[in-house]
């Protein structure tokens, strides 16, 4: 079972904070999975892009671009609060 997300915020260095339809909110660390996934380091060049996260349609996850996103798996599961 997963949670959809309702909404995202992008925070401070690199941290989303994402509400997901239970009401539940949770911080993510973006820079966390720079290593994982390289192509999340754009972030440490182009902070704009990293500010226009928006919630993927049905909630599923979140994305930046064709490249760059997260399921709401990820967000649910490795949140850091």
């Amino acid at each position: 079972m997963f949670q959809k997300v309702k909404s995202v915020e992008p925070m401070e260095k690199y941290i989303i904070k994402v509400i997901f339809e239970n009401g539940e909110s949770k911080l993510y660390d973006v820079s966390k999975v720079f290593e994982k996934w390289p192509d999340f380091k754009t972030f440490e060049t182009d902070e704009k892009l990293f500010e226009q996260v928006k919630v993927e349609p049905g909630g599923y996850g979140v994305s930046w671009s064709d490249k760059l996103d997260l399921s709401c798996n990820e967000l649910w599961e490795n949140s850091i609060l």
